[in-house]
């Protein structure tokens, strides 16, 4: 089975489809049989991390699949206790051996873990790893306008992507808004805020109620209309479809606008502030 996934162009030229998959916490034989069907229902972005620990469950998954690899487009992290430079050369190098991957479509810095100040480091390792072959494409995760800056400014490289803590409680309009002036594209993580209030959420239901789709729906057709990439998870085939059956409809500017004013100022899941929180 395949649906039909828009696709975005990155700033180095590589296309991703517009919503993604996400792995965190499936692990083992049970994890690989979850992302197998992910990819087998349709899904073609597939997002974990070193920190995961299932990178090889993703590499299994991708084997297991009906899929040719070089239709996939398979993501990783770099961890923050590896940031200098040749740790990081070393974990991206282990990262493909753990999938058993010859190379990554999108390798990523998880977090700038700015105290620490090895990220600028840590991205030259990524430019290097490109070069050579081992990632298509490179991005960060959790990362400022200032963090994006200096990037750029020190290497002459800026990321392809940044992902992001976004969902309706938090919708990070000023860093989505800079993301755009910049070329760099928004991916977003927690797309539906890995808690149940937002699916008990009365307005989010209304919308969903007048569109016969669910709040599920809504929100992830909310973030594909932001341009910004959602990467949701789910194991239950069908609700792994459901979450990617969201092209047949849209929402109109009021329900955008509606869901943009449920953003709340203390609306991070577990207060996790890129510019002081750190993560190893």
């Amino acid at each position: 089975m395949s649906l039909s996934i828009p696709e975005i162009t990155l700033n180095d030229g590589m296309t991703i489809p517009s919503i993604g998959f996400g792995t965190y916490k499936l692990n083992g034989s049970d994890g690989a049989a979850t992302i197998s069907s992910a990819i087998n229902i349709g899904y073609r972005l597939i997002d974990t991390a070193y920190n995961y620990e299932n990178e090889g469950t993703v590499g299994e998954a991708v084997r297991r699949s009906s899929v040719p690899r070089q239709d996939l487009r398979i993501t990783s992290k770099l961890p923050g206790r590896y940031h200098s430079y040749q740790k990081a050369v070393t974990t991206i190098q282990e990262s493909l051996y753990r999938a058993n991957l010859d190379y990554y479509d999108l390798y990523l810095i998880h977090w700038p873990n700015p105290k620490q100040d090895v990220y600028v480091e840590a991205w030259q390792a990524l430019i290097d790893a490109k070069k050579w072959g081992l990632i298509r494409s490179i991005g960060v995760c959790n990362f400022l306008p200032e963090h994006l800056e200096r990037l750029e400014k020190e290497t002459g490289v800026k990321p392809s992507i940044n992902q992001i803590e976004l969902h309706p409680f938090f919708n990070q309009e000023e860093q989505r808004k800079w993301h755009e002036q910049h070329g760099i594209v928004t991916e977003s993580w927690s797309p539906l805020a890995r808690a149940n209030d937002v699916f008990r959420n009365e307005t989010l239901r209304k919308i969903a109620d007048n569109h016969s789709k669910t709040v599920s729906q809504i929100i992830l057709r909310w973030h594909y209309q932001l341009g910004a990439v959602s990467i949701p998870k789910s194991s239950s085939p069908e609700r792994q479809l459901e979450n990617i059956s969201i092209f047949d409809f849209s929402l109109d500017d009021d329900e955008m606008n509606i869901i943009l004013q449920l953003t709340r100022a203390d609306g991070r899941l577990k207060n996790q502030d890129p510019a002081v929180y750190e993560e190893f």
